[in-house]
């Protein structure tokens, strides 16, 4: 049998429907089923009624694989050669003593049988799917029950239960509404029904397009199938199936005949008469695999089509369908899901992006793994009389490698991989874990059951992480760098600050500042830098205080078991600590042990996460950083194991920029957090020396961000559409990016117009009191880093006006020390020593011109409104915004939409909106500062979780039908829907915005982020603030004639404080409760009527940094044409008195009458240019007017002209930094061994030949220009300014042509393993396990590495023991000898009379043969 297995090699795929398919939300279905059966039981058998209630936990006692004795009422756990493991009678767990005294030798008698057909009996009942577990817990719990009554030995419960089931699921079940099982899924299919990823169905339709013919075989009825279909995959299910067939009655739909089984058409789902064959795809019931196959092979036009069918059910599905049509067949296991749970340590929120795929959103049942029966693949079988304890595999893990070709957790995980992908299957010759996807159980790789255990840990390890082999691994070679005479004068250009470097490295610390910058440092930190010095004092006497919660852990499978950034972002701080401060030895030997910590480690990946390099970014980032600063400290082992593990992770994160989004999906964090990573390391290895790897890494990186901060011009604003928390993730390495190849490479990014637009993204959007920013997008509180860091580099680079420095002294003045809002602990001190370096205490902190003074801002590219930013939290201290812009912001938005910059551009494939928010409309209120209406943070993208509106009924698939929300919203994933179907084309608009008198208007128009269907006109949103403690919101809604719209809905948030119901002379409202006072909020339509309004909470799903949301839900019925909803919004300190309105079509009026002061607000929400105005105010005498001066135009930014050029040019400066360092290396070098290693480490990649010839040159040279140089030296003749590397030949070019060739080939390796297609960039986000380029067997290495893990390879192996001329010397005179040898053989031993001297000879040319065939591979690999 082959060991490989291919959708791409099969003719027909199949698809089970229940469970495969159609996934079900398991604690609901599961209570549901158990339900349905009890209540049938208790009501019309007789039963307990006790059966009716049940315990939380209960539902522990449901797991697959048990095997019911009907008769004694006992649960039997088997293992793979039918030895009972563990046993239950009923509910209650059998002792060992119990289950020897019941079946003696544990073997049970029943299991051959079962064994050879996977089947069932009038005596023993198989619980292999989800349908079928509540039945057992139901069984167990009769069990009990008749126990307590009547003491039973034999149990007759079985016809009941069998009729419990007829009566749920007969087939008239669902059109009657009989039992309670349909009849509740069709209420509330939401509620046990998950929608089928989009993924998924654009797998579907791939293997459509490719040519593949779709079977949808289902035991379920036509009736309840269409329901399932419809609400998972769409109305047009049916075509996604050439072939469907309900009531398929499996597993006897494999197993009988035609004349047993015939097919039957349906009509209305009743099914008609029987056929005598089946002639043409279609819709059909019941059946067999017989006539199924026939009618296969007509339709492919072959005579043995390959058939592969997925199911979830070993009995019903995967057995027969293996056993008796042969067919290759799929295990859908979700147990392989549970298997990856783990229970997380405590940890502070954490960015959702970083979490793994099913981490989430997974059942929270407890199927995947029972308490009480122990793991479904493996379990420990108590020893007999002597006999030791042993681990044993279960039946049911032997019977999945046994008859399913593969096993995977759901049909999500392999949806994105492509066709022809090849997967290890099971079989008789490879391990009993080789089939399991995307990675075998833990279960089946731990306690070291399997004989290969330990090479199977080590394939899959190595198949998503690379490897350092920091024990025992071959020590580098290093050449220090040894600095000129003379120091480089720094440019005092105040636009570029950062001295030019120009390759004059004098060892280490080279990557942020020199060795003769350190003393300077120090004294900074006992005076100027004092603040921020203190902060790191604190940051490491808390390390200190507490080291065990702060060093990386030594057992790698702890260090990858969760979120594990901290262990980089910290030791950033620690280092800079330890450079300020050498006398700490305290610290400095924290730092060591911690870098050895993070050396030991054989990848930095998480293992739930290997599809994400973040985490190793930020490891890398903050060891290479370590490295640098603490290289004088390390011993000599310590620099080469360390520089090796830099290496290793640098030339990974190499490799999979060509293939993850990180590597073309511009402007998102991803890309700066990895890319600067790189940089470090690529930099730390320059500094080496290694010229050849550091070349090819830094021209990537720089090729990668260059394009990004190309594309930043266009956004004209400073602002990043993610919004402020994750811009201040991504500005924490885009920073540094700027300063390093400023710095190294002089790449002059400080004039960026972006750049200087910048601090108002950041000063702009600070709530009162400098603690909270507005929350758009997912966010936390405020800021995931810094951003004092961010804030003084803009200062000191940018600016040059103190506001940096002030408003990042006003951040850490305010930072809240307890409760929401506190830096989390792997964030904290990250970008301390960036502070320290970039903080300029010549510039005086003095706050912005206009502080103190409420100012409306508007970023134009965001689509983001702010007014009352970044001042004290005092009374009528208001703040609020308003969100209404484009997908992505207007920049990214007409990027992809007018195809600019098509060079680089493909749509949204290149940008990534995943953490953008279905908000378009949405608004914030904070009267004093304090928040009253709020943004939902870090949650689902739900359009409900903004303050936004929803409308019913629905005209498309909905995340919660009736209603439905913008078309960004994404039921099936936690990012935002930004590409497919009309999510691509969302936009909302700011209409107007102005501030006269104190008194704000905005005008939002939100059409264009709800589906055309719904037939919406227009869907205005006025925002209208009369008093810092006073805000008036008017909702227009205008329908098209024919719009199917009858009711929309408003949802208020609140993060912090829930909401309380109120009531005033029949207006309805809400209020919160504040320590100044109560915040309320009352509403009512332009007919002055107010609906009671729904005032809940609603907690998020695991796997979400925040517990969730309290909200206030208004629902208004629609009128057509024109509905307006109207609400107010009201400060403790204001008294509302009276609040009434009155509307007509063009026109509404809104009076509020306060305790001094009287507002009369007349709009007119129409925009034909009939009126001058938008709306007038009255504020007691006073008339304020938002005429049309104050409406937003929108303005077109062009493309960047030669954007090509502009990178290429910036491409262009590293290459001299290169060539400078190159001679300056060879130049040092003054004999002929040490030479030659140079040498060869600098052309690493080098054609062998020609790096042959060159050092011999290149040495010759060397030689004669210095017998050259010593006798000019006697005679006092030196030339002026000569330097023996202007004599030496550029070995540059080499290196280039290396570079060029290894680019080229992981290009084209990138594209081979895995294509690219429009889903990528949510496919960097969202893969749990993306090992699509690795191969499966032992002794693993990534595919396609010949050039780049070559480099990863060489980077950690010194040099070799026989270089390439001896190679190839050896091997010239092993072959003269051989045919030396060969004719003495021929002419004098042949003639030999003795057979003994001929046996020798012949013995020596065979171990000559081998010699030369060991030369011939080892002159080979090295090229020689």
């Amino acid at each position: 049998m082959q060991q490989h297995f291919s959708l791409a090699d099969c003719d027909v795929i199949g698809f089970d429907l229940d469970h495969t398919l159609c996934r079900y939300h398991l604690p609901q279905s599961a209570r549901l089923i158990y339900d349905s059966f009890a209540h049938y039981l208790v009501t019309e058998k007789g039963y307990d009624k006790d059966l009716l209630t049940l315990a939380p936990d209960s539902l522990d006692f449901c797991c697959k694989g048990l095997v019911l004795e009907i008769e004694e009422g006992n649960f039997l756990k088997l293992a793979e050669d039918g030895r009972i493991l563990r046993a239950s009678h009923g509910t209650k767990s059998m002792t060992s003593e119990e289950i020897l005294e019941t079946y003696g030798r544990r073997e049970w008698k029943h299991f051959n049988t079962v064994s050879g057909m996977v089947s069932r009996s009038a005596k023993y009942y198989l619980y292999d799917n989800y349908f079928d577990l509540p039945g057992a817990l139901l069984c167990a719990r009769v069990v009990d029950s008749l126990d307590q009554h009547d003491g039973q030995k034999k149990y007759d419960f079985w016809k009941d239960m069998v009729a419990a089931i007829q009566h749920n699921y007969k087939i008239s079940a669902f059109k009657e509404d009989c039992g309670m099982y349909f009849p509740e899924v069709k209420k509330h299919p939401d509620k046990y029904l998950q929608r089928c990823p989009e993924s998924v169905k654009k797998w579907l339709k791939q293997l459509k397009s490719a040519g593949k013919i779709l079977l949808l075989i289902t035991s379920s009825h036509s009736d309840y199938c269409r329901l399932l279909c419809e609400h998972i995959l769409g109305n047009d299910f049916e075509e996604y199936f050439d072939i469907v067939i309900t009531n398929a009655l499996k597993p006897g739909f494999f197993s009988h005949t035609p004349n047993q089984r015939p097919f039957r058409t349906l009509e209305n789902d009743e099914e008609q008469e029987a056929l005598l064959s089946l002639d043409k795809p279609g819709w059909y019931s019941q059946g067999n695999a017989i006539q199924l196959y026939e009618l296969l092979k007509k339709m492919t036009g072959k005579l043995d089509p390959k058939v592969v069918y997925f199911g979830d059910s070993m009995h019903s599905d995967i057995f027969p369908a293996r056993h008796y049509s042969n067919w290759e067949t799929v295990l859908i296991l979700e147990e392989l899901l549970g298997d990856k749970v783990t229970v997380p340590a405590e940890t502070e929120s954490e960015p959702l992006e970083k979490k793994g795929k099913y981490e989430g959103d997974q059942p929270k049942a407890p199927y995947f793994v029972s308490k009480q029966w122990g793991s479904f693949f493996v379990d420990r079988l108590p020893g007999l009389e002597n006999e030791e304890e042993t681990l044993v595999r279960t039946w049911s893990s032997r019977c999945i490698s046994t008859y399913s070709t593969i096993a995977i957790p759901s049909l999500e995980a392999i949806a994105d991989l492509p066709l022809d992908y090849r997967f290890t299957r099971f079989s008789s010759n490879s391990s009993a874990t080789a089939g399991y996807y995307p990675s075998p159980p833990r279960a089946l790789l731990r306690n070291g059951y399997f004989k290969d255990g330990l090479a199977a840990i080590e394939t899959w390890r190595s198949d998503a992480t690379m490897r350092t082999h920091t024990r025992g691994a071959p020590s580098v070679f290093f050449i220090h760098v040894v600095c000129f005479a003379f120091a480089y004068s720094a440019r005092e250009d105040p636009d570029a600050m950062v001295p030019f470097v120009n390759a004059n490295y004098d060892s280490y610390p080279m990557l942020y500042f020199s060795k003769g910058d350190v003393e300077a440092l120090r004294l900074q930190a006992a005076t100027t830098h004092q603040h921020i010095a203190a902060r790191l004092v604190e940051a490491v006497q808390t390390m200190l205080s507490n080291p065990l919660e702060y060093l990386p852990p030594w057992d790698p499978k702890e260090f990858s078991a969760r979120w594990n950034e901290i262990y980089g972002n910290n030791l950033g701080a620690l280092a800079m600590f330890c450079v300020l401060y050498p006398e700490n030895i305290e610290a400095i030997s924290m730092a060591k042990d911690y870098m050895e910590r993070m050396a030991a480690q054989p990848s930095w990946l998480v293992k739930d996460a290997p599809w994400d390099e973040v985490p190793l970014a930020h490891s890398l980032v903050g060891f290479a950083t370590a490295y640098d600063f603490l290289y004088s400290y390390l011993s000599k082992t310590q620099q080469e194991r360390f520089l090796e593990v830099i290496a290793n992770a640098s030339g990974y994160m190499y490799e999979t920029s060509y293939r993850r989004g990180w590597g073309f999906q511009y402007l998102h964090n991803h890309q700066p957090t990895n890319c600067v990573a790189l940089l470090a390391g690529s930099l730390v290895l320059m500094n080496q020396g290694y010229l050849q790897e550091a070349y090819l890494w830094t021209k990537q990186v720089l090729a990668i961000m260059e394009k990004s901060v190309v594309l930043l011009q266009e956004v004209t604003d400073g602002s990043l559409y993610e919004g402020v928390a994750y811009g201040s993730y991504t500005t924490r390495s885009l920073f540094q990016y700027m300063f390093l190849v400023q710095r190294h490479f002089d790449i002059n990014h400080f004039s960026h117009p972006w750049l200087k637009q910048h601090f108002a993204f950041m000063y702009r959007t600070v709530l009162p009191g400098f603690q909270r920013t507005v929350a758009i997008a997912d966010s936390n509180y405020n800021w995931f880093y810094g951003p004092e860091s961010q804030l003084v580099f803009l200062d000191k680079f940018v600016m040059r006006n103190g506001s940096g420095n002030w408003l990042a002294e006003q951040i850490r003045r305010n930072r809240v020390v307890e409760g929401p809002g506190t830096p989390s602990k792997g964030q904290r001190w990250c970008t301390l020593h960036t502070e320290f370096l970039w903080y300029d205490a010549s510039l005086r902190s003095i706050p912005p011109p206009d502080y103190g003074v409420p100012k409306l801002h508007y970023f134009e590219d965001w689509g983001v409104v702010t007014y009352g930013s970044a001042l004290p939290a005092e009374i009528n201290r208001p703040f609020l915004s308003f969100k209404s812009g484009k997908l992505g912001g207007r920049a990214i938005y007409d990027i992809v939409h007018k195809n600019k910059y098509k060079e680089w551009i493909k749509g949204w494939r290149n940008f990534n909106a995943g953490h953008e928010h279905p908000d378009q409309n949405s608004f914030t209120f904070a009267p004093n500062g304090v928040p009253f209406i709020t943004e939902a943070l870090y949650g689902p993208k739900y359009t409900f979780f903004n303050n936004v509106l929803m409308f019913s009924p629905a005209v498309s698939k909905s995340c919660f039908s009736p209603w439905e929300g913008q078309i960004t919203e994404d039921c099936s994933s936690k990012w935002l829907k930004y590409k497919h179907d009309l999510a691509g084309d969302c936009q909302g608009r700011v209409v107007a915005a102005m501030e006269r008198s104190g008194v704000v208007f905005i005008r939002g128009e939100g059409v264009g982020a709800y589906n055309p269907k719904l037939k919406l006109r227009k869907l205005q949103r006025n925002l209208i603030l009369l008093h810092p403690q006073l805000l008036l919101l008017v909702d227009q809604i205008h329908l098209e004639d024919d719009s199917p719209l009858e009711a929309a809905t408003s949802f208020f948030h609140n993060v912090d404080v829930p909401f309380e119901e109120t009531v005033v002379d029949d207006v309805h409202g809400a209020f919160i409760r504040h320590r100044d006072g109560i915040y309320k909020m009352y509403w009512m339509d332009d007919t002055g009527h107010s609906e009671k309004a729904i005032i809940a909470s609603r907690m998020y799903p695991r796997g979400y940094p925040y517990n969730g949301t309290n909200y206030v839900n208004v629902t208004t019925l629609l009128r057509h044409p024109v509905t307006r909803a109207i609400y107010i919004f009201i400060g403790p300190s204001v008294d509302v008195q009276s609040f009434t309105v009155r509307g007509d079509s063009p026109q509404l009026d809104v009076f509020v009458t306060t305790n001094e002061h009287a507002y009369a607000v007349y709009l007119w929400p129409v925009e034909d240019g009939s009126r001058s105005a938008f709306a007038q105010v009255i504020a007691d005498r006073q008339k304020i007017v938002f005429d049309r001066a104050s409406a937003i135009r929108s303005s077109t930014v062009p493309e960047v002209k030669d954007y090509v050029g502009i990178v290429e040019r910036n491409l262009q400066h590293f290459k001299p930094v290169f060539q400078q360092l190159e001679k300056q290396i060879l130049s040092r070098v003054r004999n002929t061994a040490s030479f030659r290693k140079t040498a060869e480490r600098l052309l690493r990649f080098s054609d062998k030949r020609q790096t042959e010839e060159a050092i011999d040159r290149i040495f010759a040279i060397s030689q004669r220009q210095q017998q050259q140089h010593g006798r000019a030296k006697k005679s006092r003749k030196v030339a002026k300014g000569y330097k023996f590397v202007d004599a030496v030949p550029d070995i540059f070019a080499q290196i280039e042509v290396n570079e060029r060739k290894v680019r080229q080939k992981a290009q084209t390796q990138a594209q081979k393993e895995l294509p690219v297609d429009e889903d990528e960039e949510m496919k960097d986000l969202l893969d749990f396990a993306d090992i699509t380029y690795v191969k499966h067997k032992t002794g693993v290495s990534i595919k396609g590495r010949s050039g780049l893990a070559q480099m990863v390879t060489t980077a950690r192996s010194s040099a070799p023991s026989i270089s390439a001329s001896y190679t190839r010397l050896f091997l010239i005179l092993n072959i003269a000898i051989f045919f030396v040898m060969l004719a003495m053989q021929l002419t004098y031993f042949q003639k030999a009379k003795r057979l003994h001297g001929q046996r020798c000879l012949y013995a020596i040319l065979l171990v000559d043969s081998c010699i030369l065939l060991w030369l011939y591979s080892s002159c080979s690999q090295s090229q020689c």
